[in-house]
This record gives structure tokens, C-alpha cells and sequence, in this order.
């Protein structure tokens, strides 16, 4: 199977859960799960807005970083520019939080609400280039079943 019907099964998996919960902690921790389990990602999770920083949220895979401030890191970069973020290799990237050396890829979506990043996604590979604009679309796809 690949990567856009695998996408689309889990869009269908995430409908059915969110249909009926409006919390948004309950939904955002199934959606780490799905993603997590059914792609086998190393890390995937969120981190919202608190007190002008990015504080982790629900997650899967190993212990994280706890704040990560804007401007820094991937993730730091995807609030601060309001821009999906997709990095290749992450070794690379100039400035990049190593919360885990296993981690070579990533992509992070800013979570948008009214117009504001409240959060972001984060998703790590071990494996390099892992993410492309599949993920990128389907992902937002995911995360407007939270924040419509």
C-alpha cells in the first residue's frame, strides 16, 4: 500500500474517532496514536503555545524535549514563520534541538486558529528523507478534523 492510501485510511480511522469527541486533548492524543502505529514514525506528538513557548503536548515514542522557544529548532521554525517545515536531514538543518540522535527526518505544521499558531505537529523519522508533500497535505487534513 503506499503512503496516500495509507493516509487515507487513517483520515477515515481520525473521522470516526473525532465525530463524536469535541475534546481537543482526547483528539489530539488518538491522532499521535494513529499516526504513530500506522506509520511507524520515531516520535510523533505536539507542542502548544504556553507562556510564549512551545511546551510538549500528547505524544508517542520516546521522552522529548519539554519547551522549545520560538525561533528555535524545527519546530521553533515552523511557529515562528508560520510555514510547514520539512527537513530532509536534520543534521543539516542549522539550529536543530537533538532531542533524540536517532531522529534524521522530520516535518512540523504550525497549527493555526483565528489566524495565530497555536501549536505545532511534530513528526520524526529514523530514516532519512521521510517526509514530502503527501505527508505535508495529508497532514493538514488531519489537523483541520481537530481545528475546523
Amino acid at each position: 500500500m503506499g503512503k496516500q492510501e495509507q493516509y487515507e485510511l487513517v483520515i477515515k480511522q481520525a473521522e470516526a474517532l473525532f465525530s463524536d469527541e469535541s475534546n481537543t486533548l482526547a483528539n489530539m492524543s488518538n491522532l499521535c496514536s494513529l499516526l504513530h502505529h500506522n506509520f511507524g514514525f520515531w516520535w510523533t506528538g505536539f507542542y502548544m503555545i504556553q507562556d510564549d513557548q512551545l511546551v510538549l503536548g500528547p505524544f508517542q515514542g520516546p521522552v522529548a524535549c519539554t519547551r522549545i522557544d520560538k525561533g528555535k529548532g524545527v519546530c521553533g521554525t515552523a511557529w515562528a514563520e508560520n510555514q510547514i517545515q520539512i527537513v530532509p536531514n536534520v543534521h543539516e538543518f542549522e539550529g536543530h534541538i537533538a532531542c533524540s540522535a536517532e531522529s534524521n527526518s522530520e516535518i512540523v505544521l504550525p497549527i493555526v486558529q483565528r489566524g495565530d499558531v497555536i501549536g505545532v505537529l511534530d513528526i520524526d523519522s529514523k530514516e532519512f528523507d521521510t517526509f514530502d508533500q503527501i505527508d505535508a497535505e495529508n497532514l493538514q487534513k488531519l489537523l483541520a478534523l481537530i481545528w475546523s
